[in-house]
């Protein structure tokens, strides 16, 4: 049929042969075959013309159609092999704070990749999904999937300048000025208000919190508005206190240092080019930031402690 659709489409048995890189004859041949099996000629044969006859213009009409749906899914399964896809899936806080500002620098480096990133706080089902690999926040144990972290969280409580200035004015004590804040709850971090001030020694306060929000990118934005303290990120806030839009609360209290956004796959990912070029280059981004989070910390006289805490309480990604 290929031989048919060709001379028919061109309009000569030389030109088909040429296209489909066969002797004339066999072309020939091929279109003898074809009208014996339908029992129709199928051209006019013109001296060296060929012009179709009813049947072959019905026949040619079907064929040329099916022939070029399949040269155009020929033509995109050669551009998809061409083009480099990468799909990642990325919780949102994450996704718009730490990710987008470094992702420019994969694409200049590896400029051959299609990159596509869905920001969401579902997990990836990789059985019925397209999806090359995951970045979650969390402790790092998902059964039966590949982990390796990324970077190492920095927690502590941080606000406003104003705001700090506006709770010194009450106490020099950071306990006693914690006691009359305002505090921010993210509620799908791991380290919570109702967690952490037990710890240090802070009494007395009611654990409501006026502001609850399960988006730590929310709770950012509200304590840079001066509307109280969080207990959050470092590597979702950086840029907020590097330009002193937010300030840590106190020295006084360590920072929580602890392994908190992981690459996820399945094991069978492990070994695909994209998820090794990604990882590679997401895990070197990793370290730089940590480096320079441990810098700013140390310059400010902050103290760091390192804790994986024993039962983590079951979160969604943030």
């Amino acid at each position: 049929m290929a031989h048919f659709e060709a001379v028919a489409r061109l309009g000569g048995v030389m030109r088909a042969a040429e296209e489909l890189q066969v002797s004339a004859s066999a072309v020939s041949q091929q279109i003898k075959l074809l009208e014996q099996n339908l029992g129709v000629k199928l051209f006019h044969r013109e001296k060296r013309h060929l012009r179709l006859t009813i049947d072959g213009e019905r026949l040619f009409q079907t064929t040329s159609q099916a022939f070029q749906s399949i040269r155009e899914v020929r033509a995109a399964i050669i551009r998809q092999r061409e083009t480099h896809n990468l799909s990642i899936r990325v919780s949102p806080s994450f996704g718009v704070r730490w990710l987008a500002p470094r992702l420019a620098d994969f694409c200049r480096r590896h400029p051959e990749w299609d990159v596509r990133v869905d920001a969401t706080p579902n997990f990836t089902e990789f059985d019925t999904e397209v999806v090359d690999m995951d970045l979650r926040y969390g402790e790092g144990d998902w059964e039966g999937l590949h982990t390796d972290c990324v970077v190492h969280d920095f927690v502590f409580p941080m606000c406003s300048p104003a705001y700090r200035e506006e709770l010194r004015r009450i106490s020099d004590d950071p306990r006693e000025q914690l006691r009359h804040a305002r505090l921010i709850d993210s509620v799908k971090a791991y380290y919570r208000w109702d967690y952490w001030l037990p710890r240090n020694g802070v009494q007395g306060t009611s654990m409501s919190y006026p502001c609850r929000f399960d988006r730590s990118s929310m709770s950012v934005q509200m304590a840079m508005d001066g509307g109280g303290v969080i207990l959050d990120s470092m590597t979702l806030a950086f840029e907020e206190l590097r330009r002193g839009d937010l300030v840590p609360f106190s020295t006084a209290f360590e920072v929580i240092e602890f392994p908190g956004y992981w690459i996820v796959c399945p094991h069978r990912h492990v070994g695909r080019r994209a998820v090794r070029l990604f990882s590679d280059w997401v895990k070197d981004r990793g370290r730089q930031h940590m480096r320079e989070a441990r810098a700013w910390l140390e310059e400010r006289g902050h103290r760091t402690r390192f804790e994986r805490r024993a039962a983590f309480v079951t979160s969604e990604e943030r």
